[in-house]
């Protein structure tokens, strides 16, 4: 089974291109990106833009605390 689709392969190639003839700039700052991970990233995330098949964002155990303390606050406040 694939992880990614083919129009994902394909925005992670174009990225890893554009990084190696350092052309590649990242979002905010414009920064020149040189990390290979780096460019992995922005290609998966153009890709989840434009709607390809790739999985979502892994999220870390404090966003999810927040979101679920959040969820049971706003319950909390529904109920009362």
């Amino acid at each position: 089974m694939a992880r990614y689709g083919r129009a994902a392969s394909k925005s992670v190639a174009r990225t890893m291109r554009k990084r190696k003839s350092g052309t590649l700039k990242s979002g905010r700052s414009g920064k020149k990106v040189t990390s290979r991970k780096q460019a992995i990233a922005i290609g998966l995330s153009e890709a989840r833009k434009k709607g390809a098949k790739v999985p979502r964002k892994r999220t870390t155990r404090a966003t999810t605390r927040r979101r679920t303390t959040r969820s049971s606050s706003t319950a909390r406040k529904k109920a009362a």
